[in-house]
């Protein structure tokens, strides 16, 4: 199940893509924070960490929530969750 940073950032992307599906997800830049570049709200940024725990069993503790602010942030931080 483990994966790369560049899977991990697809996952990411993919969710944002259901939970946000007018957003353009494809011009995502990485190194840039998420709420900047898309219409997210806080009800919108815990739906990904719902899906993440739902599709991937991944449990994202309240305190690290600012560990997922970008996609490389994302990718960083999950990418160990997959081993």
């Amino acid at each position: 199940m483990a994966k790369s940073k560049e899977e991990v950032r697809e996952l990411v992307r993919k969710i944002i893509g259901e939970i946000a599906p007018d957003e353009d997800v494809s011009s995502l830049k990485p190194d840039v924070p998420l709420r900047e570049q898309l219409d997210l709200d806080s009800m919108d940024f815990l739906d990904i960490v719902m899906e993440l725990r739902k599709q991937y069993s991944i449990e994202v503790p309240e305190a690290d929530y600012p560990q997922l602010e970008s996609l490389d942030s994302c990718a960083n931080y999950l990418v160990d969750k997959f081993h």
